[in-house]
């Protein structure tokens, strides 16, 4: 190839990136200005709000945006209201270690890296309430929907002896298990289609006896969970 036509090679290349880039850039402002609107709405309605991270809110963007746009420092952590402490986990992990984010991940290769079991273990420890969790993928199976190393969290949760549940989705169905003694809810997809009759979603108590309602709504099932 002549140096004219190298030259033109790569201005090409160079064209094509730039389009890419900007290209990838207005995607990622859409998709922000979406969150953020969300996000307002839910405001107006909670002023404590809380995020659990899933494949789809880490596909276009990375995690360090999604969580700037609801004003949330960390994706994994806990916090204890009323008669209960609360863990929010985060699986969107490849394989390899790395976060989801920008398209780079598969959905069914979901993990919680070894620093975060390590969190967990320590955060579970420290409580003196019963014990809520919360997941996007799911705990309580090794299928496509489930987190790869969810036997490994099954066994910090049950050696604490202090979990009531998992509150989970991923599957966008319905589904109640229990292991060990802890309560497995798999909840429905919140939005699956147009209109009403395509959206699912509940308000969950926890008693003082430590069982839990779940009132559902549209595509959500109503759970009585004692405690097991």
């Amino acid at each position: 190839m002549n140096s004219s036509c190298e030259t033109s090679a790569l201005t090409c290349t160079r064209s094509i990136r730039n389009v890419s880039r900007g290209f990838c850039n207005a995607i990622v402002d859409v998709e922000l200005r979406y969150l953020k609107t969300i996000n307002n709405r839910f405001a107006a309605l909670a002023e404590q709000r809380h995020y659990v991270l899933g494949n789809h809110c880490v596909d276009t963007l990375t995690k360090e945006e999604f969580l700037g746009a609801v004003g949330k420092k960390k994706s994994w952590y806990s916090f204890s209201q009323g008669p209960a402490h609360f863990i929010v986990l985060d699986s969107c992990f490849c394989s390899d270690g790395q976060p989801y984010g920008r398209k780079n991940s598969e959905w069914t290769d979901a993990n919680i890296p070894a620093e975060q079991l390590e969190w967990l273990r320590a955060d579970l420890a420290e409580s003196h309430k019963p014990v809520i969790i919360f997941a996007h993928q799911r705990l309580d199976v090794s299928t496509a929907h489930g987190v790869r190393n969810c036997v490994a969290v099954r066994e910090i949760l049950e050696a604490s002896r202090k979990v009531l549940a998992v509150f989970q989705g991923h599957s966008h169905q319905n589904d109640l298990t229990e292991i060990n003694g802890i309560h497995y809810c798999t909840l429905v997809a919140m939005v699956e289609g147009p209109g009403a009759v395509n959206n699912g979603y509940s308000v969950m108590e926890v008693t003082s006896d430590r069982s839990i309602r779940v009132t559902g709504f549209r595509n959500q099932i109503a759970y009585a969970l004692p405690r097991a």
